[in-house]
């Protein structure tokens, strides 16, 4: 029940802090946000062990695939995720699955020294669907 309510505020204050962005691809919708850790409730890093810092940046993602009645429900992806600075630098994020109860999302932490806007590229792979490109940008500030 813990890690549950620490899920939603995580998601509640990400969104709050952020507008969470979402793409469809086909029937799959993936669901993805960045941010600079220090925004996170202290309990919620503790739990997720993720250090709070205005130099370190947290990038959720979830895959949503609606079942055989049409609900869209979370479901497990296989993520390759790198990130561009402003100086062209190339970094690999390594996420992290999170499952608790029907819950299926990804956790992935990087550096950034804000003000910064850094260049999101990401592979989605679920199985029986076909692999997904997804971009973005996000601008981080002091």
């Amino acid at each position: 029940m813990k890690r549950l309510l620490a899920a939603l505020s995580l998601s509640f204050f990400a969104a709050a802090a952020h507008a969470e962005i979402s793409q469809k691809f086909g029937s799959l919708e993936i669901h993805y946000n960045a941010l600079t850790t220090d925004e996170l409730l202290p309990e919620v890093a503790r739990t997720y062990k993720i250090e709070r810092s205005k130099t370190r940046g947290l990038l959720t993602v979830s895959v949503l695939k609606p079942n055989k009645v049409g609900v869209r429900m979370p479901v497990p992806a296989k993520l390759k995720v790198y990130a561009t600075n402003p100086s062209q630098q190339l970094t690999h994020i390594d996420m992290r699955e999170v499952k608790e109860g029907t819950a299926v999302y990804y956790l992935g932490e990087f550096r950034v020294s804000p003000p910064a806007t850094l260049k999101f590229n990401a592979t989605v792979e679920v199985a029986g669907e076909p692999k997904r490109e997804l971009s973005f940008e996000q601008s981080f500030y002091r």
